[in-house]
């Protein structure tokens, strides 16, 4: 069954496969070294905007976008061709990676903005130096509070195949938009052209209101915002699709 699958999707879920089992036994240091890291974090490292896309935080995590891969992958990677399929799949995880670190960049230059007013220089504390608090009680307060906030930010990777995942997905409702896919929860199989939109905007709303429990749901939106846009640039040229 195994061998079935298209060559693109098989390789690149054997190699999400291998990963996972490898960092498992190696420890959060291989982790903490490939997992995507912020931009402007003393971590970060240029591979890592690759490397993240491979790294799962667990076997649960690792098991929903294989299964997911699994379920849509095969079908666009035969309409597509090998070429167009990787190049959405790794474009979509760029995007994901993009867009969830560009809203980074907004809440790291507010909480950088409220810290300095308050006299902490965050700039000395990013570059590795030791720094102190300044002012009264409650300043010392204040500033604590936003540098937790700005190092849950700097400090915290992003891991998963979400991303490029979601590109998929987003590039098959475009391409098959009335296809009918079953989920938990739903008595009823569902068009894909009305569940990708509801995916869409509980991400964005979760993404930036905070409460999303630890997923970065921004990135989902930039994976899907790219898989949309190569699929839509692509479709006219496409003599099989639905």
């Amino acid at each position: 069954m195994f061998n079935n699958i298209p060559p693109i999707t098989r390789n690149i879920i054997i190699i999400n496969v291998i990963v996972f089992i490898v960092t498992s036994l190696m420890g959060n240091q291989v982790i903490g070294y490939l997992a995507g890291f912020y931009p402007f974090s003393p971590f970060f490292h240029s591979w890592q905007v690759i490397t993240h896309m491979f790294m799962h935080g667990s076997i649960m995590h690792i098991l929903f976008n294989m299964m997911t891969l699994f379920s849509f992958g095969p079908i666009l990677e035969q309409t597509l061709g090998e070429k167009k399929y990787l190049i959405l799949y790794f474009l979509s995880g760029l995007g994901a990676f993009f867009l969830f670190n560009l809203w980074n960049f907004v809440e790291a230059q507010q909480l950088s903005s409220e810290l300095q007013q308050l006299g902490f220089n965050v700039d000395a504390y990013l570059s590795g130096a030791s720094v102190q608090f300044a002012g009264n009680a409650d300043a010392i307060l204040k500033q604590k509070e936003l540098l937790d906030s700005l190092k849950g930010i700097v400090a915290t990777p992003m891991v998963g195949a979400s991303g490029a995942i979601f590109g998929v997905v987003a590039a098959f409702a475009t391409l098959y938009p009335d296809s009918k896919i079953g989920i938990m929860f739903i008595p009823v199989p569902i068009k894909v052209k009305y569940l990708l939109p509801i995916v869409i905007v509980v991400s964005v709303y979760l993404g930036i209101s905070g409460n999303g429990g630890g997923i970065a749901h921004l990135a989902h939106v930039g994976g899907a915002l790219v898989g949309w846009l190569l699929a839509i640039s692509w479709k006219k040229h496409l003599y099989r699709f639905n």
